[in-house]
């Protein structure tokens, strides 16, 4: 126990900035997932086995959403799957800056694994909107499609950006950044609608289908506009004179 109370108090003062996250992740899911770390650490599971555990508990949720009948028990249960998923996806980070154990593969398992639950979600969606809903609209069966799209644009161009700044930095010997500047409250609200733990909650509306499929319209619609904004800010940020 005493294991575990240490690996919470580290954990506590070892977190990543705020700055662009938006408060379900900043107030939910890494919390959760700092727990999920200190009991990962203390049965001496690696960043690897928690990357894996997480894939296996949110296919899970992928499985029931495409197979399962649209009712208040699978909404709970698909949810309860891609919420501890989600934890687990932030509680692999947190082990390896808890152990030291991080590593360019562990990065790219844990990168590969979140694309690949990403895409299967949403094909899970469509699935179910064929199978569940009866929907033979080809416009409606594209929503899933137009989802997918916008949300894998939205983590890959995120990624890249990220990693194209960081080798940008190597080259011009800058070092490391310099100290982000204090987490905004306000963009921390306005991320909410891009964040796949927002998106998590939405399937506890699994039960209704004109709920669900509203709001996982409005979600779609949000996508695609910070979609087009994270491009052009993006693009802007790696043309910057001095790059």
């Amino acid at each position: 126990m005493s294991q575990f109370g240490d690996a919470i108090r580290e954990l506590s003062t070892a977190q990543k900035s705020a700055k662009g996250v938006s408060l379900y992740s900043r107030y939910v899911n890494r919390p959760v997932g700092r727990v999920l770390a200190a009991a990962g650490y203390s049965v001496k599971l690696t960043p690897n086995q928690v990357t894996l555990i997480s894939a296996a508990v949110t296919f899970a949720g992928v499985v029931m959403t495409a197979t399962l009948r649209p009712s208040s028990a699978a909404a709970l249960g698909i949810f309860a799957a891609l919420f501890l998923g989600f934890a687990l996806d932030s509680a692999d980070g947190q082990l390896a800056r808890l152990t030291g154990a991080g590593s360019a593969a562990g990065e790219w398992l844990d990168h590969v694994v979140d694309c690949a639950k990403m895409l299967a979600l949403h094909m899970a969606v469509l699935v179910c909107f064929h199978r569940h809903f009866g929907f033979s609209d080809p416009v409606l069966l594209c929503v899933p499609i137009a989802f997918q799209f916008a949300a894998v644009m939205v983590f890959f161009g995120g990624i890249l950006t990220e990693q194209l700044k960081r080798a940008e930095r190597l080259r011009s010997g800058a070092g490391r950044p310099a100290s982000p500047a204090p987490a905004s409250t306000l963009r921390s609200v306005a991320l909410l609608p891009v964040d796949y733990g927002v998106f998590c909650a939405l399937f506890l509306l699994f039960g209704s289908q004109d709920l669900f499929v509203a709001g996982y319209c409005v979600l779609l619609a949000a996508h695609v506009l910070f979609m087009a904004g994270f491009l052009v800010k993006w693009y802007r940020e790696l043309s910057a004179p001095g790059r």
